[in-house]
């Protein structure tokens, strides 16, 4: 296979702007969101470009301890498949001693054909629709995060590196806290920058030791959905070099606020324009479409937007994570959020998924079920205004093993995602749950020992 020189020139002017660079780490995202992948040489990194990296195709569907689920690998022979660079190229891990750095990569059967398996296709297969129908989503993807100490396995809160003490107040939207935090948030700002991360703003979070960092919209879905994968890597790697933990546990802390992943998102047309803006606060009618396309399939994609047992534990009432599928204008209670301020900028907040989530997915699920309403013509509701939490409509989720079926049985996620998908993701889910469910837990212990 031939590579591509753009990104071969790329990678060299890395090597070149990092000399001390001895080796390459090479992944891929497997459907939990997790990174998969070897370590190259810095002198073999030749074969990565030329597809010479083969990874098991079953090492896209790993349960959340890495182990394989033996329906999906005994069922081809455990083949491999061609692991083959992103169009993003080699990017810089700067904050490692020695500097290091990343290539992402997706996987290929051997006839150069993508494999369906791979979430990333799966965006791409959306992305592709909105191709077909000369229309560009733009998007942009917010991520929380706590910074954590470890002590005995259980998260403490971070220690000031200024004051020396641990925090003990939520911080939403507190200067201090952000000053406190200055240099990893700046050293976090360098590690993108240097990966050409399009990061904006970062701000304090309702829990204590909880940040967000948005990412800037950009009109390309896979890249916005790349640089959510990198961004979490970045963050987790730049808080252990500055002695903490980060954590995007979709609900880290019993008592305090889950870590979202919000998906932001407007269409252009082939001219450019949004074609959810008309000028006017309500948008235009293919806002309203969209809006009741996804409102449509939510409990559907719960697998995607909860995939975890700890994922139902981030959507609780008032607790500004969406519990019923409702809209509504500049309204944080609600699942979809419309945003006000500029009409050319007018756009859909997804309020959902959490940060413990597959980008990959969740970005294809959203896109997809919005474009299905618009092409349908769907129509929404009414907008939800006041607390959405008090809302009669019955609430999306309906619980981690039950979402299973759900997904798996329904017409319309066959139409979104590859049969692979939907066989592979329910399949892994089922896995982990048998797992979760065959442990005793320390709380079990202390109810039931000795008084019973």
């Amino acid at each position: 296979m031939n590579p591509d020189t753009q990104v071969l020139e790329k990678a060299e002017a890395v090597f070149h702007r990092y000399p001390d660079i001895t080796g390459v780490t090479v992944f891929f995202s497997d459907l939990n969101g997790v990174c998969r992948g070897k370590r190259l040489p810095r002198d073999s990194i030749e074969k990565a470009f030329e597809g010479g990296v083969r990874m098991p195709i079953s090492s896209l569907c790993l349960d959340i301890w890495g182990n394989d689920i033996p329906a999906i690998a005994l069922e081809t022979g455990d083949a491999d498949g061609i692991c083959l660079p992103t169009d993003r190229g080699l990017v810089p891990v700067p904050w490692t001693n020695p500097p290091g750095a990343y290539l992402p990569m997706s996987m290929y059967y051997d006839d150069g054909s993508p494999c369906p398996g791979d979430s990333r296709h799966a965006l791409t297969r959306i992305v592709q629709r909105y191709r077909d129908l000369t229309l560009t989503p733009v998007v942009a993807v917010e991520l929380e995060f706590y910074l954590v100490n470890l002590r005995g396995g259980r998260p403490e809160s971070p220690i000031s590196p200024v004051t020396r003490q641990a925090l003990e107040f939520d911080g939403l939207h507190s200067v201090d806290e952000l000053e406190h935090f200055s240099v990893f948030l700046e050293d976090v700002y360098a590690a993108c920058r240097a990966q050409g991360l399009s990061t904006d703003t970062a701000l304090s979070e309702l829990g204590i030791g909880q940040f967000e960092i948005n990412l800037k919209h950009v009109p390309d879905a896979l890249r916005a959905a790349d640089e959510a994968l990198l961004l979490k890597r970045v963050v987790r790697g730049v808080a252990r070099k500055h002695g903490f933990v980060a954590s995007f546990m979709a609900k880290p802390y019993a008592n305090m606020s889950g870590n979202g992943c919000h998906v932001h998102f407007s269409v252009l047309d082939k001219d450019g324009h949004n074609i959810f803006d008309n000028g006017e606060e309500t948008g235009t009618p293919e806002l309203r479409h969209a809006v009741a396309g996804l409102l449509d399939t939510m409990p559907e994609l719960m697998t995607v937007f909860a995939p975890h047992m700890n994922s139902y534990r981030r959507m609780r009432s008032e607790s500004y994570a969406p519990t019923v599928p409702v809209w509504g204008y500049e309204n944080r209670t609600t699942a979809l959020r419309i945003p006000a301020g500029n009409p050319a900028a007018k756009r859909i907040e997804h309020r959902v998924a959490g940060a413990d989530t597959n980008p990959y997915l969740v970005v294809a699920a959203v896109l997809g079920t919005a474009l299905r309403g618009i092409q349908h013509k769907m129509t929404p509701p009414e907008p939800i205004t006041g607390n959405a939490y008090a809302s009669v409509t019955p609430p999306i989720e309906c619980g981690w093993k039950e979402s299973l079926p759900v997904f798996e049985e329904s017409a319309i996620i066959a139409e979104l995602f590859d049969p692979l998908i939907v066989k592979m993701l329910p399949a892994l889910k089922n896995q982990e749950i048998r797992r979760f469910s065959n442990q005793i837990t320390e709380f079990e212990f202390h109810s039931y020992l000795e008084s019973v």
